[in-house]
């Protein structure tokens, strides 16, 4: 990767709209962005990875409110009770993404057998299909 990318580049490779990365910035989920001379934006890696990480949260379901607050706490430091607060927010998190993902375990594990259902009825139901073609000779 260069060693630092324009709005519309980092738009590109985190697949967000120029307009949500400004947003993120003015709400403070993104810290303020160096800008050059002209103005432009220069994203760095650090960057984009905490854009990727904030991606990961709300694709995970967390508020756009719990992301702020927990970019306040990064913005703290490596305090103690910076710290502290962010790993109970990411452990509560994760039990919330876990209690998803086996609530979407079991429904896809329903649809799974429902669609054995089906193929078994389909294969039956051909069966007499067959069976009835057989006699209409």
């Amino acid at each position: 990767m260069t060693a630092a990318l324009t709005i519309q580049q980092t738009a590109e490779a985190c697949g967000l709209s120029v307009h949500t990365l400004r947003y993120y910035e003015r709400i403070g989920l993104i810290k303020p962005i160096p800008r050059r001379s002209n103005g432009h934006r220069l994203y760095r890696a650090d960057d984009l990875n905490w854009i990727d990480f904030l991606l990961r949260l709300r694709a995970t379901g967390m508020s756009i409110e719990e992301m702020q607050r927990y970019a306040q706490l990064r913005e703290q430091g490596e305090l103690l009770s910076s710290v502290a607060e962010r790993k109970t927010m990411l452990v509560q998190h994760a039990a919330a993404v876990e209690a998803e993902v086996k609530a979407m375990q079991e429904t896809l594990a329903f649809l799974t057998q429902k669609i054995a259902l089906y193929s078994t009825l389909e294969s039956e139901l051909q069966s007499k299909e067959k069976q009835h073609g057989k006699h209409a000779l």
